[in-house]
């Protein structure tokens, strides 16, 4: 290994090393990366003296002035560009919902509809799971308000707890997949691919694996039929309860109808369509009761923070990409990916495999912009022929691209950072130990390496559907 080799594996180790010390995430990444300018330039010319050092660097070309100026250049990028403006009104859109008591409507219809049933109420938490990650996109409000709903439900009908914390903590990361995602949103900026092909070749996914978690649960009731029992107490089914099951999915659903379908049919940019859920969220709070300047001041400070922090990142993130260049870390990682294997599927699985184990480690964001950007040459490089019907821009990279979100789903289900898990053991009652959160979560990050391998091998559950939308 030369020097620029070893100095871009000292970055990542000691990026890695700070964010197990505690170091927030933001000054983790500049840190390291004004730590790794300084250092770079000593070892490539020890002889120049420390002020030098600090004055200017001639051997990279960056000097602190431009250094100083990269900041305000990141930042203007940023808030610039339009497809990124789509994220804070979907977050908007998803704390407004949860602010609006749609989920605990729809918890205690549908709990009553399939009571009858083994294993109903994992399947009614699945099925509000998926509903909500159509309408939310956010992980953290969807699996806090799974586990205040469906926990003491599923204790009270003595579920097992692995299968009761695993569904809920499976459910509720569906949000990062299914459209309308915070995390396409990012993704199409860092690969520069259209955020409408994303949404629409992510929609197949994202159901797919909502499928896969809901044949598991029907499977493991009839295999298992302890582990889910069905209450001796459960009400018959009428026409009211049916009606007020309707009235409580009809809203919600209507949403994400509005939302994508102005999108499908190219009504609106995705951008635009964020703007439309945003207003509809908050239609429906209003209509609900629920709105008042109270709750409407807590989700645009809860908008703001979750912003701020994902701004923060993608400056910092930035940063750190930046000097990481500096070094040949790009052409370091594509020769390192590309040398590896010679069959371009093989390269896709190798990446693959190292997205999943730094998902172990890393959150998805400095994963997705990160990695994404420095893997985005050897992907255009492969040339793989990804069918696109003639009118997907950049086919491959739709088909990477959903490949790592669906690769990331696992992020949120695997120690130590699996963020999921400690927002779930936040609202669990005393008794249930992250040893029970951990055993429920193995059978789901399971399912999605499944679902990933049967994208893997069926490209068109990305492609098809753009293409229906776009052709036409």
């Amino acid at each position: 290994m030369d020097l620029n080799q070893w100095m871009v594996l000292l970055m990542f180790i000691t990026f890695i090393f700070m964010l197990f010390r505690g170091i927030p995430v933001v000054y983790a990444l500049v840190g390291v990366s004004l730590l790794f300018v300084l250092i770079g330039e000593l070892v490539l010319d020890p002889n120049r003296k420390l002020i030098t050092a600090f004055i200017e660097f001639q051997r990279t070309g960056i000097t602190y002035t431009k250094l100083s100026a990269s900041g305000g250049r990141f930042f203007g990028g940023i808030i610039k560009n339009p497809v990124l403006v789509a994220l804070p009104m979907f977050i908007f859109m998803g704390l407004m919902l949860d602010q609006s008591g749609v989920a605990q409507r729809m918890m205690r219809s549908m709990q009553v509809l399939f009571g009858a049933l083994r294993g109903g109420l994992a399947l009614t938490v699945m099925l509000i799971g998926i509903i909500l990650a159509a309408s939310t996109g956010v992980i953290g409000a969807s699996v806090v308000l799974l586990g205040v709903m469906g926990i003491p439900a599923m204790m009270k009908q003595n579920y097992a707890k692995p299968i009761a914390t695993g569904t809920i903590a499976a459910s509720g990361t569906l949000g990062i997949l299914i459209p309308p995602s915070i995390m396409l949103v990012i993704m199409s900026d860092q690969l520069a691919i259209s955020l409408g092909d994303l949404f629409m070749g992510a929609l197949f996914p994202g159901l797919l694996l909502g499928a896969l978690y809901i044949v598991f649960i029907v499977a493991h009731g009839l295999i298992s039929p302890k582990s889910m029992p069905v209450p001796a107490d459960h009400e018959p089914i009428t026409l009211k309860i049916l009606g007020a099951v309707i009235l409580s999915v009809v809203p919600p659903i209507g949403l994400i109808l509005l939302v994508l379908g102005s999108i499908f049919f190219g009504l609106a940019t995705p951008t635009e369509a964020s703007g439309i859920g945003a207003m509809g969220a908050t239609l429906l709070a209003l209509f609900s009761r629920n709105l008042n300047m109270k709750v409407f001041k807590d989700v645009m400070r809860q908008t703001l923070n979750t912003s701020g922090y994902i701004v923060g990142i993608f400056m910092a993130a930035t940063f750190f990409a930046f000097v990481l260049r500096r070094f040949g870390g790009d052409e370091i990682i594509e020769n390192l990916v590309l040398g590896s294997f010679d069959n371009p599927y093989m390269v896709i699985g190798f990446i693959l495999l190292i997205i999943f184990l730094l998902g172990f480690l890393l959150d998805w964001i400095e994963i997705t912009l990160i990695i994404m950007p420095l893997m985005l040459p050897v992907v255009l490089g492969l040339n793989i022929p990804v069918e696109s019907y003639g009118v997907v821009d950049n086919p491959s990279v739709v088909w990477f691209a959903i490949l790592v979100a669906v690769t990331l789903q696992t992020s949120f289900l695997t120690p130590p950072v699996g963020f999921a898990l400690f927002y779930l053991k936040g609202v669990c009652p005393p008794q249930i130990s992250l040893s029970h959160i951990y055993k429920g979560v193995v059978p789901f990050v399971l399912l999605q390496i499944t679902g990933l391998l049967i994208v893997f091998f069926y490209p068109k559950l990305t492609t098809w559907l753009p293409a229906v939308a776009y052709g036409n």
